[in-house]
């Protein structure tokens, strides 16, 4: 076992798991006392026939998904992450990767399910549009269950269960977790789909597409703000890369600021990076050349290809706040950036990127700052 696996053991079985990003001596599960609590209740309560479909949501690292691999359920996750923990950790078990049908949040649901099986996500806003999708795909008979720590359960999370479901029954805690189950009311007067959103962004023409789990869905972020107010100009054909890219605004005005730029969106939610394309097409339509990536940072990236990379990194993972995703953006980006090229990255002050940056790059020079946020440039 490797020194990352941590070991979760379940009524189905003892599973090694592991999460990604991979960092040294991780001490952070790949599962949490809800996957726990969940698989215990499956085993005891629940023995879906053979020929059942079962569909699981938000599953992290694919705790659930490996545990469950012998019902072959379908998977649907915003995070290429969470889909890519999923593959790894079903190989580390002698499981094949065809037992489950991975499917991104924005993929087409076909067929009714009998089970749905939901880690509450950290947007109740995802919460909301993932029951608005799998809801036409759900019969009197079907069984949902949300599973999350009780910190990721308030009461909106019930109220939306009862509003696009049905009545709901909660489980005692245990480990501070908890089970609320959902019964279809096919009854109910189910409302469409408001996501994605829209706004006009502002002192432009520009109208913005968000999809449910984009930061900032209704209006522009107060660092999204600062940041475009002193983005760089380029001349030339230059590459610059929106890594992180969200919905996409910081590449887009980059694009704008400097024509002849070819610009790379990349996230590792495909919700971001399909809000990023619906953006830029609706800014510049066809005719502009653009390149849009759900993936892992950068890790996919050929050495020494970016002009410029703009960057305005996440510090949370699902429910862990940190700085190790900043951290592997800023080592990628010094391995992909040409000799001279530049990092942009805007933080929050407190977070002290510019020690980090120090470490990986010759020159650092800070571009602004206000009483929240710092933008800095580093190049080699």
């Amino acid at each position: 076992m490797e020194a990352n696996d941590h070991i979760l053991r379940a009524a189905q079985g003892e599973f090694k798991l592991s999460r990604l990003p991979k960092r040294p001596n991780e001490l952070l599960r790949a599962f949490d006392a809800a996957d726990e609590y969940l698989l215990d209740y499956i085993a005891g309560c629940l023995q879906p026939t053979t020929d059942a479909r079962v569909l699981l949501l938000n599953d992290g690292f694919g705790a659930l998904a490996v545990a469950l691999s012998a019902w072959q359920p379908f998977a649907m996750s915003d995070s290429y992450l969470s889909q890519q923990a999923t593959r790894l950790n079903l190989l580390a078990n002698g499981l094949p990767e065809a037992g489950v049908h991975l499917l991104s949040s924005l993929t087409p649901l076909e067929g009714v399910f009998d089970l749905v099986l939901i880690k509450a996500p950290k947007t109740l806003a995802l919460l909301e549009d993932q029951l608005l999708r799998i809801r036409p795909h759900l019969t009197e008979t079907s069984k949902v269950i949300v599973a999350g720590m009780v910190k990721a359960l308030p009461a909106s999370v019930w109220k939306l269960l009862e509003r696009l479901v049905g009545a709901t029954t909660t489980s005692l805690a245990k480990k501070k977790a908890r089970l609320i189950f959902a019964s279809p009311d096919l009854g109910l007067v189910i409302p469409a789909n408001p996501y994605p959103l829209y706004y006009t962004l502002e002192n432009t023409g520009h109208r913005i597409a968000n999809h449910a789990n984009v930061f900032s869905r209704d209006s522009l972020d107060i660092g999204t703000r600062f940041f475009l107010q002193h983005l760089p100009t380029y001349a030339g054909a230059v590459d610059i890369v929106d890594l992180g890219c969200g919905n996409g605004l910081v590449g887009l005005m980059a694009a704008e600021r400097s024509p002849e730029a070819r610009v790379l969106f990349i996230d590792e939610s495909f919700m971001a990076v399909a809000s990023a394309e619906e953006n830029f097409r609706l800014a510049f339509g066809e005719g502009r050349m653009a390149s849009f990536l759900v993936g892992d940072g950068l890790t996919a990236a050929e050495p020494a290809s970016a002009d410029a990379i703009l960057c305005n990194p996440p510090f949370h993972q699902q429910n862990t706040i940190g700085d190790h995703i900043a951290v592997s953006m800023f080592k990628e980006s010094r391995r992909v950036l040409k000799r001279n090229g530049e990092l942009w990255v805007i933080g929050n002050r407190h977070l002290n990127y510019h020690i980090t940056l120090k470490r990986l790059f010759s020159k650092v020079s800070p571009i602004a700052n206000n009483a929240k946020f710092v933008i800095l440039k580093a190049s080699y």
